[in-house]
């Protein structure tokens, strides 16, 4: 229709003729009414002949007798040229032998209408193409300090295990599956972890855990609770902390890092973990052999009869870890629900938790006993939130829920 690079306005026009007409009509009545009108200057054949006009863009159709239409006309003309050659244009009474009327409806600058369309275009470019960010110092600083801390990891031993810079230094090590979960305890400064790297102990593990306090902290997955038990068969280690369940150590953030840390139990704690399934056959079976009742009746009766507690009693140290939460229901034949900080929401007899887990809120995070968990307990406590168990005995388990960790009270 018209020519993009020079065309600087567009001239369009109504047409109406009293008859019917076709396109030959229009452009020969343009022509032919027009010629000599304004000049030589502003001839319109010879401004087509040297590209200052476009050429004429005739749409019309013709219903009941009648013919009316659009024409378009592209100009290179300056502003005042372009509105005498419209204005001529409205001169024209006739196409053909029918009477018509020729009106300009509008003269559009093709700049403005490119520059519209620029703006729109770079609205949108400005929202969606530019890729976010700002110039946070802090953000800068800590991205050094992390390669920084990054390059320090090293490898260590005859097998070349990923280690911390302060391993062979440090009195304590925390034991982790891989470079990655090294990495970043590194991130957030912690500089004595040494990875496993695989899914057999190393000599150099060994060795180390043979002479320092050795902290296990693996995923909380099978796989994490597998590579936990080789290691608990072949180095002697002090202290486990669990990752939450579901979640890589390489994934956590510091503030999941020194939770779990803190929340470390004695290994004297941690057994074996309870297997996923066991057949239906054996599901009467004790997890040990020499399991044992909590008693006679009588003395199952007497402890019913002991009020329920929501705190620790005036004068009793405050657990601070699982481990004494643990070593304060030991022998007393209890149950404690503890929160995520490990306080005491409520304490009841062992044998009384069915009753009272449908009393309790989402709040419960862990429960700690000295009696029994059967299959029962596992599935009314699954869905409630509970991250943990801690229990002197695990009997009739068929079924335990993945996202909970059972740890057995020896």
């Amino acid at each position: 229709m018209y020519s993009s690079d020079t065309t600087k306005y567009l001239i369009h026009l109504h047409l109406e003729a009293e008859g019917v007409v076709e396109k030959p009509d229009v452009v020969g009545a343009i022509f032919g009414q027009t010629e000599g009108l304004l000049g030589e200057d502003l001839d319109l054949r010879d401004l087509q002949r040297t590209g200052r006009v476009g050429r004429i863009d005739v749409q019309i159709s013709s219903k009941k007798g009648e013919t009316k239409g659009e024409i378009y006309i592209a100009s290179s003309l300056d502003r005042a040229e372009t509105a005498i050659l419209a204005a001529s244009l409205e001169t024209i009474d006739r196409v053909g032998p029918c009477v018509a009327r020729v009106n300009v409806v509008t003269v559009e600058d093709i700049r403005v209408s490119k520059r519209k369309k620029i703006v729109e275009r770079a609205k949108e470019l400005l929202i969606d193409s530019f890729e976010e960010g700002s110039i946070d110092s802090t953000e800068i600083i800590d991205s050094v300090r992390e390669s920084l801390r990054i390059e320090k990891i090293g490898n260590i031993g005859g097998d070349q295990v990923p280690a911390g810079p302060n391993v062979l230094e440090s009195d304590a090590i925390i034991v982790v599956e891989g470079r990655a979960d090294v990495i970043n305890l590194l991130r957030y400064g912690i500089k004595n972890a040494v990875g496993v790297e695989g899914t057999k102990i190393s000599p150099t593990i060994i060795e180390l855990c043979e002479k320092k306090t050795a902290t296990a902290f693996f995923d909380g997955d099978r796989g994490g609770d597998l590579l936990l038990q080789e290691l608990l068969q072949v180095a002697e280690v002090d202290y486990v902390a669990y990752a939450p369940r579901g979640k890589s150590v390489e994934d956590l953030s510091r503030k999941e890092i020194i939770k779990a840390l803190r929340n470390k139990v004695p290994v004297e704690y941690v057994k074996e973990q309870v297997p996923e399934e066991i057949p239906a056959g054996e599901s009467e079976e004790p997890l040990r052999p020499n399991s044992r009742k909590e008693g006679t009746k009588d003395e199952r009766e007497e402890k019913r009869k002991v009020p329920l507690k929501k705190k620790q009693d005036a004068g009793e140290k405050k657990p601070k870890t699982l481990g004494d939460q643990i070593n304060a229901v030991r022998g007393k034949r209890i149950a404690r629900f503890l929160s995520s900080d490990l306080s005491v929401l409520k304490e009841s007899p062992s044998d009384e938790i069915e009753k009272e887990f449908t009393d309790l809120n989402g709040d419960v995070a862990g429960l700690v006993t000295d009696g029994e968990v059967n299959q029962r307990i596992l599935d009314l406590v699954a869905g409630k939130g509970i991250e943990y168990i801690a229990a002197r005995e695990f009997n009739g388990i068929i079924k335990r829920p993945l996202t909970i960790r059972l740890i057995k009270i020896s």
